[in-house]
């Protein structure tokens, strides 16, 4: 009896345990963290993954997570908002007033009126009423950008077609939310003719309202908060939750408010930090809990035995492709574009995820669409989300883009040599670790050296309030002792070194706004073990660098002095429109050191020996373009892994130099990895990671040099 009651209080102790709830948010936490990174090891989406997830983890599998749990739907809703809301911040009005609007125009109504009228009649052969047949077709009538981040990394976003497509997802966007608004409206008051026309005139009203305020009370916001990013990143959300709740008593669908809202804070949010802050708290926690979340509306058991929900799934999914496909052939058609091209646009415009998913799941609520439909909608969005990006890695690595012609510009010496005589190449180095600080030095000075530059060894000491304040006084004093040392050891090494101390409220702003001050050509800045390049939550130095800097910024972490480097490789992952300063840094290093440069590109294994020698070809006319006096050797790697394989190739070098490509975002906040991140983390030799300025691409690094030992 004693066994058998301990037995009893040991079982309750475990339901009480299971039932706490804590438990179930761990698990999720964990959900959150492990299954992304698992399924793009295995070349899928990190959010298909998820939604999985939802369906291993919800009703149809151990029952861990609850569908009527209220902090869980409460977190589900807010990554609703949250995914709508970044899908407008991520669309930048400004790009419909530049060249090849028409072409945006053109297209985003092709790839919006031919996939709706294919979902209309789809859903109307499965006897759906019109309202509802209209919603559906509308779901199919958007996109979402999930292979932004590869076609920036690859650098064909200047290419016309590409460019056309980004531009495009503003009208499909609010497009397809108007038609919801619309269909919400119309469902729940069965209205007539001229309740339809008060009825988008109060639509188009609350737009306009919901647009001019939020744009210029974040305007005001943060012209008059100043560099308090906090307060900036608080309003910023504020504003979403206070057009969700005037949508809402508006009669308007919630979601339709998130977007607007993001629209109208995104002119005074800009691109920097607050903005990489607000869209880091979405994408991490809030937006994978939604799609988990949707992973528990699938009902597994029945979705097998359901005839009718799999072929409606497939029918969706068959008339998704195929009426993008045509979308795209009647764009090429229309304004000439190649196949490559054309077959581009459309693997670009297949994933349905964001506004997709949010409307079908705000029609399910309104009792408007079936389960049936929500599950076609899901994995529509697997398959979608799937081959998309897969299409698009393999036909955009060899799309002609316009920033070739940028890059390869010819230097005009004339021009050059009257402006080096009047600023000489300056080059800015923050000191701040006396243990890194040499190396850096002599990084600068080697750089200097070489291009008849100058150092700028510069030391910041936080402000304080008051400027006799013992913390300030302490600071200074360790700011002056750096660069005692640091003017010492540049004149060891020969160059001119003029030492600045600077009291600023912040590093990253005071370094960036001393290079601008001071017409810097180069920041070099160095990166501990403890510093993470991808700290996005709360940033750090050098991330508020690379946003604001007006020049390249070279993030170095280098384990022995730069003046025993001897072998330099240079990874370049695009041959069509690469990033070619990483090239000419390597250059001037390896002048000043009598070292050899290796270029680098890594195809897929199973590329031809006739492709392999075309790229061979192609790098070696890309680089001779730079008039370098020692050209560098190409290296062409076949492999199945480019990170691998450059891991692999390291292991013979001192140092690597790689551009740094921003893990930027898709619209929609839906986060994707890139090779400079897995390079960053497990290279063990030196790196110098080579920030472009944000506002430009294509700044020549060495303009402005006429010394005969430059290197342009």
């Amino acid at each position: 009896m004693e066994l058998i009651s301990q037995l009893l209080i040991v079982e309750s102790s475990t339901r009480a345990f299971a039932q706490e709830p804590i438990i179930p948010f761990v698990i999720l936490l964990l959900v959150i963290l492990a299954v992304p990174i698992l399924f793009e090891r295995l070349q899928l989406p990190g959010l298909v993954g998820l939604v999985l997830s939802g369906v291993v983890f919800g009703p149809s599998g151990w029952h861990i997570f609850h569908i009527n749990s209220p902090i869980l739907n409460l977190l589900a809703e807010i990554g609703l908002i949250y995914l709508m809301f970044i899908a407008g911040l991520e669309i930048n009005l400004e790009l419909f007033h530049r060249k090849q609007k028409w072409q945006a125009l053109g297209f985003s109504s092709l790839t919006f009126s031919v996939p709706l009228v294919v979902g209309i009649l789809i859903a109307r052969s499965f006897e759906f009423d019109w309202i509802a047949a209209i919603l559906i077709g509308s779901t199919l009538a958007s996109y979402t950008l999930l292979a932004y981040p590869l076609i920036n990394r690859l650098g064909v976003i200047n290419n016309e077609a590409v460019s056309v497509v980004v531009r495009a997802t503003i009208f499909t966007d609010i497009g397809a939310l108007l038609v919801l608004a619309f269909c919400l409206a119309v469902n729940t008051r069965n209205l007539d003719f001229w309740q339809v026309i008060s009825l988008l005139t109060s639509l188009a009203i609350y737009a306009l309202v919901i647009f001019v305020c939020c744009n210029w009370a974040g305007k005001e916001f943060f012209r008059r908060s100043g560099d308090d990013e906090g307060n900036q990143f608080l309003f910023v959300l504020l504003s979403v939750f206070i057009a969700v709740v005037s949508a809402q008593l508006m009669g308007v669908e919630k979601i339709v408010g998130a977007f607007l809202a993001g629209l109208a804070v995104n002119d005074a949010v800009g691109e920097g930090p607050v903005k990489e802050k607000v869209v880091f708290a979405g994408s991490v926690l809030f937006i994978p809990i939604f799609f988990v979340h949707l992973g528990l509306l699938i009902d597994l058991p029945t979705l097998i035995k359901s005839v009718a929900t799999l072929e409606l799934t497939f029918l969706v999914v068959v008339g998704l492709i195929a009426s993008k496909f045509i979308a795209a052939l009647l764009t090429k058609l229309v304004y000439h574009y190649n196949w490559q091209e054309m077959l581009t646009m459309w693997s670009l415009s297949l994933p349905q995820v964001g506004v997709t998913l949010a409307a079908t799941l705000v029609g399910y609520r309104s009792g408007l669409l079936s389960g049936m439909v929500v599950d076609s909608a899901i994995l529509l969005m697997v398959v979608t989300s799937t081959l998309g990006p897969f299409i698009t890695s393999r036909l955009a690595i060899s799309l002609p883009s316009s920033a070739v012609k940028q890059q390869s510009a010819p230097a005009q010496p004339d021009n050059d040599s009257e402006q080096t005589n009047k600023n000489p190449f300056t080059i800015v180095v923050p000191v701040y670790n006396p243990q890194t600080q040499q190396y850096l030095i002599e990084m600068a000075a080697l750089l200097a050296h070489q291009v008849n530059g100058r150092i700028m060894p510069l030391a910041i000491a936080t402000a304080t309030a008051h400027m006799d304040a013992p913390q300030l006084e302490a600071s200074v004093h360790r700011s002056e002792a750096l660069l005692t040392k640091a003017t010492a050891l540049s004149r060891v090494l020969g160059v001119t070194a003029e030492p600045l101390l600077r009291i600023d409220d912040a590093f990253a702003k005071g370094i960036s706004r001393t290079a601008r001050e001071h017409k810097a050509n180069l920041i070099v800045m160095g990166w501990g073990k403890r510093t993470g390049l991808r700290a996005r939550l709360f940033g750090n130095v050098i991330d508020g660098v690379l946003w604001a800097s007006h020049c390249p910024v070279a993030v170095t972490r280098l384990v022995d002095s730069p003046k025993k480097i001897q072998r330099i490789l240079v990874p370049m992952e695009n041959v069509i429109a690469p990033t070619l300063q990483p090239v000419q840094f390597a250059q001037i290093l390896a002048e000043a050191n009598q070292a050899q440069v290796t270029v680098l590109n890594v195809c897929d294994r199973r590329t031809s020996s006739s492709k392999i020698s075309w790229r061979r070809s192609q790098l070696s006319l890309l680089v001779s373009k730079l008039t370098l006096p020692n050209p560098p050797e190409i290296q062409i790697i076949a492999h199945e892994n480019v990170a691998q394989a450059i891991l692999q190739a390291a292991r013979l070098y001192d140092l690597v130099v790689i551009p740094f490509v921003r893990n930027r975002t898709s619209p929609g906040g839906l986060a994707m990895s890139d090779v400079t991140t897995q390079l960053a983390s497990q290279l063990t030799c030196s790196i110098v990671m080579l920030g472009e300025p944000q506002h430009s691409q294509a700044i020549d690094l060495l303009t402005g040099l006429s010394s005969p030992t430059a290197v342009v």
